[in-house]
């Protein structure tokens, strides 16, 4: 019953995806891949650091997308709910056949950012819930005659992910363990300087995982990502439907004393 409805959430997910790529918009298609380093040091029962770079890339490696660093700092208020506080440096390169950016530059966003992540289990899935909410200061240009951003208003973000996540071989995961993981994360623009694009982006990924040991594991599958711009052309939204392979490691060192 519980791997029906792991495909089921699959299947819904991947329904989706497809409408929102037909709808009556200007809508580009690009191949993506995303390379991720994540790392958490728990340095007592409560608290704890994390750490992650992506590399994220257009036309699957070749090509610069966008590179991305957040740091944080962890509150681990029981085993089952963690929240997360910090900072984030994105760099957004002009990839792709229609740039972000209308003058076809890159540009640097700061962003502040709180987060809640709740754990549970049914059985041999579990089950996680991550909140957070970004203050984003995105840098823009204020025209065409200047070197670099001289602007940084203030966008507000909301952020919701859905993961599932079973393993393949016996009923828990657990060192030497094979898994399979599914998401789904929605993202809602909000504020003031808000534009076009309240709705931000959706994405939806499957992916295979192992767990060499408690503290490393490595996935890596496919990941689709919707991204509606902040400004039209010709009068009409702007989407992007970006599509490819995802590949993460995961490191988690545990430096707390057992009570």
């Amino acid at each position: 019953m519980l791997k029906l409805l792991f495909l089921q959430c699959i299947l819904m997910a991947t329904i989706h995806t497809v409408g929102v790529a037909q709808n009556n918009r200007i809508t580009t298609y690009e191949k993506i891949g995303w390379y991720g380093c994540l790392t958490s040091i728990k340095l007592n029962n409560e608290f704890g650091i994390h750490a992650e770079y992506q590399w994220r890339r257009d036309n699957y490696i070749t090509d610069w997308l966008q590179g991305l660093l957040r740091v944080g700092v962890n509150y681990h208020a029981t085993p089952k709910v963690l929240f997360r506080v910090g900072y984030a440096l994105a760099e957004t390169y002009p990839y792709g056949e229609i740039p972000i950016n209308a003058l076809g530059r890159d540009f640097t966003e700061h962003r502040i950012f709180e987060m809640a992540q709740i754990n549970h289990n049914e059985s041999i899935l579990d089950i996680t819930h991550r909140f957070m909410l970004e203050q984003r200061f995105v840098g823009r240009y204020s025209s065409a005659s200047v070197a670099q951003e001289d602007e940084f208003p203030l966008l507000n973000r909301v952020r919701y992910m859905l993961r599932l996540q079973m393993p393949l071989a016996g009923n828990a995961i657990q060192d030497n363990t094979p898994y399979l993981a599914a998401f789904d994360e929605v993202m809602i623009g909000f504020g003031e300087n808000v534009n076009a694009n309240i709705f931000d982006q959706n994405r939806i990924g499957v992916v295979a995982g192992y767990r060499f040991i408690k503290s490393f594991r490595i996935e890596a599958g496919y990941i689709n990502q919707i991204v509606q711009f902040g400004r039209q052309l010709n009068g009409k939204n702007i989407f992007q439907n970006n599509s490819g392979v995802i590949l993460s490691a995961y490191v988690n060192i545990d430096l707390s004393k057992p009570e």
